[in-house]
């Protein structure tokens, strides 16, 4: 490689030149993904049509890490970093309620039941947009400084019960390993103003994992409760006293925590008491004692409340595995938030407190300084829309522009001052 510096300009001004057909080939790419979603870790058509693209770019998609993940590395012709790239890929089983040419109407079987799947939480455009960024990259190595290693990852909203995938897999199968990356950028869009861009240094995004509780009560008829443990009363009483976790039993001048019941599963029949209740929830925590202190109290609540019932109770943990806190390198946002808004024509902010949701992206930061951005992608002058995860989840087109511009932006900057120091 040569020990030639190119300039900071050189990729914006092109890119400026060519934005107009990046844009088409990124539209196009999110409605075609958003009309064929797949679940975490079977995202085959996915990969196949990835992989595709990036051969059409000249690239060479590496199909080696995770179940159905897709790398590739773009080669500048100038001295620099290795920069990683990641967008995941997996849809949820969410039945869209959109009315739109390329809605979904996919379906499928999710937990022994008929879900429709939809890109409810966005990962649609988070695709289109790095296979955007990567075409326009792949055909500028001449002004790109090093090396980018393009990251297409499964199984971000978690692999099925008795799987591994996202992040954490792909890392234990070696990404980083061979040629470990000096930065890695992430993006996620969000209901937010069209086109807007905010990030923060730190904790940005909250730590996340599953439990289950399941309440054993003795089977009896429904007409003659007092002949049996009723493990539905039980359970009820367990989620609600759950509740009392972070309203009264954590400092909430300290951090932030959420207990959140998701799943209740008992029964079969109106007139008959069952033997045993499911419940399902999710801890959210910025601090792993919290979370530490967050199973105790499960444990302690979903036990005793139980055994005032004349019941029992098994707690788990981790039943999908869990992801870490996602933390922003402060370096990078200080550095390079600048980048981001000049992406996004100044209208960027930096946030003071994180969210509670959680993102993989977090294991790769526990590996390298990264830096992960939230994009507005609401409709041109819309303020109020329906979040993430909802069946009407909306990507408005237009603003996908500033998450390409961005990543480029964040590849040329941080290239040029890692070239720099």
């Amino acid at each position: 490689m040569a020990c030639e510096t190119i300039s900071a300009e050189d990729l914006r001004n092109q890119l400026a030149l060519d934005i107009p057909g990046v844009m088409t080939k990124v539209t196009d790419w999110r409605h075609y993904f958003h009309e064929f979603p797949e679940l975490s870790n079977r995202e085959y058509k996915t990969q196949e049509s990835i992989a595709e693209a990036l051969i059409e770019m000249g690239l060479e998609p590496n199909l080696n890490y995770g179940i159905t993940g897709v790398t590739a590395f773009i080669r500048g012709q100038n001295a620099g970093p290795l920069i990683a790239l990641r967008a995941d890929i997996d849809g949820l089983p969410v039945t869209e309620k959109l009315n739109l040419p390329f809605s979904s109407k996919v379906k499928t079987t999710y937990q022994g039941n008929e879900v429709g799947v939809m890109h409810a939480c966005g990962h649609d455009a988070h695709i289109a947009v790095l296979l955007g960024v990567a075409s326009f990259l792949s055909q500028n190595t001449d002004k790109l400084n090093g090396d980018i290693l393009l990251i297409f990852q499964p199984a971000e909203e978690g692999a099925p019960e008795g799987e591994e995938g996202g992040a954490e897999l792909m890392l234990k199968q070696g990404l980083f390993d061979a040629e470990k990356p000096d930065a890695i950028f992430g993006m996620h869009v969000a209901n937010f103003k069209n086109g807007q861009i905010w990030t923060k240094p730190g904790p940005i995004m909250a730590s996340a994992e599953a439990f289950r509780i399941t309440v054993q009560g003795r089977q009896t008829h429904g007409s003659r409760p007092w002949s049996g443990v009723d493990p539905i009363i039980a359970a009820s009483d367990i989620a609600t006293t759950l509740q009392t976790i972070v309203s009264r039993r954590l400092n909430l001048l300290d951090s932030q925590a959420v207990v959140t019941v998701g799943i209740m599963k008992a029964g079969t029949r109106n007139n008959i008491i069952p033997s045993t209740a499911m419940l399902e929830g999710t801890i959210r925590t910025f601090k792993d004692s919290y979370a530490d202190q967050i199973r105790d109290e499960i444990k302690l609540i979903a036990e005793k409340v139980a055994e005032a019932h004349h019941a029992s109770a098994e707690v788990e943990f981790k039943v999908y595995g869990g992801y870490p806190v996602t933390v922003n390198d402060e370096d990078l946002v200080r550095n390079f938030s600048p980048s981001l808004m000049e992406a996004a024509n100044g209208d960027f902010f930096e946030a003071r407190v994180p969210r509670t949701g959680a993102e993989d992206f977090s294991f790769y930061a526990q590996q390298v300084p990264g830096l992960f951005f939230f994009l507005g992608v609401n409709a041109p002058g819309v303020e109020d829309s329906p979040t993430n995860h909802s069946p009407y989840f909306y990507v408005d087109d237009s603003a996908l522009t500033n998450g390409v511009k961005a990543f480029v932006n964040l590849v040329e900057d941080f290239s040029v001052k890692f070239n720099s120091n």
